[in-house]
């Protein structure tokens, strides 16, 4: 069996690369990192134009109709790129949900504007440090106003659109709101990877159209997709970083002999490269399930948004191990990486978060089987 991409896919995945290469070199990353752009506007650009962001939505909207095996390689370039673009925000989240959920003329009016890439989009869930869950969701529309707060959105600093998660008759709901409406106020947080900007945002009275199937449940689910994605972010980032500090112990030299020699030396780069390789065969593992919607889905991606998680921080953190002295310095890329990937540990909810979600996966496929069985 051929457990790779097929073809096309790794096709596309070169193009992503090759464009990456060009529009997305390191000094792009730095330029967003020390605040002279808000994110990548010309790879932004560069992406839409040649259709990778509408690799998933309909040619009726302006996409190209492929699927979510298609965003995974995209996503792993960007991770390896470090690429400063609010993908998993606008095409990952919010054409996902508005794909899934929204009426036929809420899809018309936005999904074509985010496959160009003329508006950007993003999910507002979270309202105080904790797990995500409709418990902690105090945001209130009545009468189609909205009202309350949103914290650590994602991108929210930069999107025209929101999906908005706040109770309306007695459940949670999403709501498509437009942050450049009267009673919108935005507030950019500071974090670890100021390339990946983050907001606050508060809704005061602001008009709200509900999705017509937007419940708690296509949330959650999206969530799952979400993760996939951002699991194959952190495998680009994570195998950038095991690359960059193999090419180091062998170019630089001490003793007369190059430091990969070192015993010391080998054993970080082999953790690096099984914490990759794990983390790699979950994400592939949960694209297969995403793709197929298979009944695995919560599980697999879990699987990998933990794995994925945990392999990013290792290699980001040997990285700058086995370059010693030299990997803190601010001139090497080194801390991009080690940034990065502490950043997209807790995007989504924490790796806690779904280790919890891991387990109730695997306990409700048991209570599955166990019925199935009697």
């Amino acid at each position: 069996m051929n457990f790779d991409f097929s073809s096309e896919q790794l096709q596309i995945k070169d193009g992503v690369s090759k464009l990456l290469a060009r529009r997305c070199p390191p000094a792009a990353v730095r330029r967003v990192l020390d605040g002279q752009e808000p994110f990548a506007r010309d790879t932004w650009s560069a992406l839409a134009d040649d259709g990778f962001l509408g690799a998933a939505i309909s040619t009726e909207h302006g996409g190209i109709g492929a699927g979510p095996l298609e965003l995974c390689v995209i996503a792993e370039e960007l991770g390896a790129a470090l690429a400063p673009v609010p993908f998993l925000s606008s095409i990952g989240l919010c054409a996902e949900l508005l794909g899934r959920a929204a009426s036929a003329d809420q899809q018309s009016q936005w999904l074509p504007r985010l496959a160009s890439g003329e508006r950007i989009g993003c999910l507002a869930l979270v309202e105080s440090p904790g797990r995500i869950a409709p418990d902690q969701i105090a945001s209130q529309v009545t009468n189609g106003r909205l009202t309350g707060s949103k914290l650590a959105v994602l991108d929210g600093d930069v999107a025209d659109v929101a999906l908005v998660a706040a109770h309306s008759a007695g459940a949670v709901r999403l709501f498509l709101v437009d942050l450049h409406a009267s009673g919108v106020s935005r507030e950019a947080l500071a974090s670890i990877d100021p390339s990946r900007g983050q907001a606050r945002i508060q809704f005061e009275s602001v008009a709200a159209e509900p999705l017509p199937a937007g419940d708690w449940a296509v949330t959650e689910s999206a969530l799952d997709r979400a993760a996939v994605l951002l699991a194959f972010e952190q495998i680009g980032g994570a195998a950038k970083a095991l690359d960059m500090a193999r090419a180091y112990a062998r170019e630089r030299f001490a003793f007369g002999r190059p430091i990969g020699s070192f015993q010391a030396l080998q054993h970080k780069l082999v953790d690096m490269y099984v914490a990759l390789v794990l983390a790699r065969s979950n994400s592939y593992y949960a694209a297969w399930a995403m793709a197929h919607d298979a009944d695995a889905l919560p599980e697999a991606a879990a699987a990998a948004r933990i794995s994925a998680s945990q392999a990013y921080q290792l290699c980001a953190r040997e990285s700058i191990q086995v370059h010693g002295g030299s990997g803190f310095a601010w001139d090497l890329d080194c801390h991009l990486h080690y940034r990065r990937a502490h950043l997209y540990a807790v995007c989504l909810g924490g790796t806690t978060q779904w280790q919890d979600r891991l387990i109730d996966a695997m306990l409700a496929r048991r209570r599955q089987s166990a019925q199935g069985l009697s």
